[in-house]
């Protein structure tokens, strides 16, 4: 099969043909399109095809790693969004929970309200109420629909795009909140709709809401930008699936992921993870530190024998606000060779998170940019050949390098290759601080790991950084450049089913538990069997989310498949307690344990890059848009 992976990332977009019958691969680097990304990405499509002879009309597949959603987050650049929920919980979202992103401090921004993604005046409530008595959910207040239409056409006044609705306890019984879809859909078509139990029927309000919250504030942005992406390919001659990475480190179709993108927030990260799973594996290297340094960020992750780190549920969030949603544990700083340089307002000498990004990007490329940056200290330094920058396909202009690194060094008094070294000693030891937070600070020591040179500037600041953490070994994997989009041609199609079910080690009801794995075993093969894939070539991965009864928050433990009954209970309570001592240092083996949620992934095998042969790849593009 003939497949193709995008990544665009905030300088570059790149690109990699790969033909799974005879292992050719092919590579190609665009400037990335801020503006429009479809433009950059469609345009580097069809320039790799052009360049190599591909017949666009027999491509099988696309694999896209996206910052859409994330983007929107970040620069808060979403959809007007209101919500509908329950009557007397109209603050869950600025009310939060107890923690607080610094304990100490009587003066810190907490995200989800100095920022919301719901103002206040958008959050309405109505009388319903689903109760609970023994576990088990029942209609304690019917739902007013008229209360529901009269919003709604306040909503359409007040010029609202996206509706969310989030009831309590609709994670035990959707049916309230499936009814108001059901009611938008049929008078209120042009709302964009979110209902918070089809996205995290989890509980924890709070958490739940802002996942609904943050889906509804993106999900017009992203719609709009998959249509528009899967109108240029057809335009462009491509009539292929289109696959976009999620956060999880699988793909999901454009419908998923029109409906649901908050799937997406890690999308270009998770695919610089497994690209560089992908790259140990070449180098028979299996516990790795993957290091992806690009224009604009750094993202850090761990992959041990086990596969690569999920974050848990405690740490799964973007910008400060929670995301119920399965993540690889990524940690992302404002480091890259496109981070500027700087005194701030206190005299001191630091270095991103600010980006001179694609354009104007640094002072070298000529485009405009005279602040300096990363890879203008680097070509002062002599590290980077101004002759074959890019395989020399793109010009550079290192007298410019050097008038703005001189500009920053007239204002420390330091001399030009004093301030330029400077900028790479800030740079790299804040890559390394990063990895410590990742590595140290949860209980890997980074010297019994490798680490994987990914990204446009990984390889080139790798050693310094594994100095400093005294790491011993590099890889460098083949055109490190274009690894995020290798990884995207390493995955699978990955869904993942969750039920919030509260069950103690001590009342067990495996019945009901055999149950209920069955219930999501279904709904996840209905999805996968709707995107084409027959049951031989689906596999299903069982999961629960315990606790000791008591804790706060919960730890991921796999089940094996098949029927749980009291044979094989104590193998499961054992691996809980495994992973417990792993995570904290401690297990408690007499304490009762807690089942939270079960959950069931759903993986549709997808063709792959194998060990890929780039002996005909040419040099790369970077013609401006």
């Amino acid at each position: 099969m003939k497949l193709i992976g995008v990544d665009i990332g905030g300088t570059f977009t790149d690109v990699i043909y790969t033909d799974t019958d005879t292992g050719v691969s092919r590579i190609h680097k665009t400037p990335t399109t801020t503006k429009d990304p479809s433009v950059g990405m469609v345009k580097g499509i069809t320039e790799i095809c052009s360049r190599y002879g591909i017949e666009r009309n027999r491509i099988d597949h696309v694999f896209h790693g996206t910052t859409i959603a994330t983007n929107a987050v970040l620069e808060h650049n979403g959809a007007k969004t209101g919500l509908i929920t329950t009557k007397g919980y109209r603050d869950i979202l600025q009310i939060g929970r107890h923690q607080r992103p610094e304990n100490y401090s009587i003066a810190q921004e907490i995200p989800w309200q100095d920022n919301n993604m719901v103002e206040r005046r958008n959050r309405r409530t109505v009388s319903e109420r689903i109760g609970v008595s023994n576990g088990k959910a029942y209609e304690k207040i019917p739902l007013d629909e008229d209360e529901v239409i009269k919003i709604l056409n306040e909503f359409k006044d007040e010029g609202i795009e996206s509706v969310v609705v989030g009831f309590l306890f609709s994670y035990l019984e959707p049916e309230h909140e499936e009814r108001v879809k059901e009611i938008i859909s049929e008078k209120f078509p042009d709302f964009y709709i979110t209902t918070s139990a089809n996205i995290s029927p989890q509980f924890r309000e709070f958490e739940r809401f802002a996942t609904a919250s943050m889906n509804g504030f993106v999900g017009p942005v992203m719609k709009g930008y998959i249509e528009s992406l899967e109108s240029r390919l057809r335009d462009a001659g491509m009539d292929c699936d289109l696959l976009i990475m999620t956060s999880n480190g699988g793909v999901a179709n454009s419908r998923t992921i029109s409906e649901k993108p908050v799937m997406t927030l890690l999308s270009g990260p998770a695919a610089g993870v497994l690209g560089g799973q992908w790259a140990g594996k070449l180098s028979d290297h299996q516990r790795l530190i993957t290091f992806d340094v690009g224009g604009t960020s750094a993202d850090i992750g761990i992959v041990t024998e086990r596969g690569f780190s999920e974050a848990t549920a405690g740490d799964t969030q973007i910008a400060g606000y929670p995301v119920q949603v399965p993540m690889i544990d990524i940690h992302t700083i404002g480091a890259g060779g496109g981070s500027i340089a700087y005194v701030d307002a206190g005299g001191a000498f630091k270095v991103g998170p600010r980006s001179a990004g694609s354009y104007p990007g640094p002072a070298c490329y000529g485009r405009g940019g005279e602040l300096p940056t990363v890879t203008d200290a680097t070509l002062v330094l002599g590290r980077l050949d101004p002759d074959h920058f890019l395989d020399g396909e793109m010009e550079i202009y290192p007298e410019k390098a050097v008038q703005a690194v001189q500009s920053l060094a007239s204002k420390l008094g330091l001399g030009l290759y004093e301030t330029a070294e400077g900028i790479l000693t800030i740079v790299n030891n804040n890559m390394a601080n990063a990895i410590r937070s990742r590595t140290i600070q949860k209980g890997f020591d980074p010297r019994g790991f490798t680490l994987a040179a990914l990204g446009g500037g990984g390889p080139m600041c790798s050693v310094e950084v594994a100095k400093i953490l005294d790491i011993p070994e590099v890889i460098i994997p083949p055109y490190p450049g274009i690894t995020s989009a290798t990884g995207l041609l390493t995955t699978d199609l990955k869904y993942d089913a969750v039920q919030t079910i509260f069950m103690s080690s001590d009342r067990l009801d495996t019945d009901y538990l055999n149950q209920k794995f069955k219930s999501l075993e279904e709904e996840i093969t209905g999805q996968l069997g709707e995107a084409g894939f027959a049951p031989d070539k689906i596999t299903l991965l069982h999961f629960f989310d315990c606790r000791y009864v008591g804790q706060g928050y919960e730890l991921r433990i796999p089940v094996a498949s098949g029927s749980i009954d009291a044979a094989n209970i104590h193998a499961i309570w054992e691996t809980f307690h495994t992973v417990h001592k792993r995570e904290y240092g401690h297990a408690f083996q007499n304490a009762p344990i807690e089942i939270v949620n079960m959950r069931v992934t759903g993986i549709g095998d997808m063709p792959k890059i194998g060990d890929p042969d780039f002996s005909g790849t040419l040099s790369n593009s970077v013609d401006g848009p």
